[in-house]
């Protein structure tokens, strides 16, 4: 499985992850961005088309050396500054209240602990500084949600770790932020799949710093 996750799997990742429904998503969950970004799950740079004219610089976290090369390209042509700082969403090596925004785009769904990832987003972001993510998880349908848990242990081990059954918006409220956007729906495509969460979640003002 080595060569398959380090090699295969994020080149996998970057065509599913790039079709054209896709990006109609990214440019809506990117919007309202600005100044300095951290982006968890940066992967192959997919979401740099998106960035808006107020982002000064994306802050990106990822492990995968593949799709760091796969972004190389999008990041050399993008108007976005974008700057590798770490590989790790769980520890991410920057200065608490540092950051504007965050996001997040089919990562939460992977992690090994979401729960610490989303604290150390609270970490770096500034009191009232906003995470955008985009995510899939479990559908509210009680049949489409039976069939993600019985596959979700074959989709955890040909896809790195990724859940079907995880809820992004309660993992987002358990960590502390205060969701002010939310907006719930399938995408196209087989449902266990497709059902996706876009939110926008404000680090409270007592946040610490």
């Amino acid at each position: 499985m080595g060569l398959y996750r380090e090699r295969v799997l994020p080149r996998l990742v970057d065509r599913a992850c790039g079709t054209g429904e896709l990006r109609r998503w990214r440019t809506e969950v990117t919007a309202g961005l600005a100044g300095t970004v951290v982006e968890i799950g940066f992967g192959s740079g997919l979401n740099v088309e998106h960035y808006p004219a107020e982002v000064e610089i994306v802050l990106a976290v990822e492990p995968s050396a593949v799709a760091r090369r796969l972004a190389a390209a999008r990041v050399a042509t993008g108007r976005t500054r974008v700057e590798h700082v770490g590989l790790d969403g769980e520890a991410i090596p920057l200065e608490d209240a540092s950051c504007d925004g965050a996001l997040s785009t089919f990562t939460l769904c992977t992690l090994r602990d979401p729960a610490k990832a989303l604290g150390e987003l609270r970490r770096v972001l500034r009191p009232a500084g906003r995470l955008h993510l985009l995510e899939h998880g479990l559908s509210p349908d009680p049949s489409v949600a039976r069939w993600q848990h019985r596959i979700d242990p074959w989709q955890r081990r040909f896809a790195d770790g990724c859940h079907l059954t995880r809820d992004a918006a309660s993992l987002v409220r358990d960590a502390g932020f205060v969701v002010e956007r939310l907006e719930q729906r399938y995408a196209n495509g087989p449902r266990p799949w497709t059902w996706f969460t876009l939110a926008v979640a404000v680090n409270p003002r007592d946040a610490p710093s």
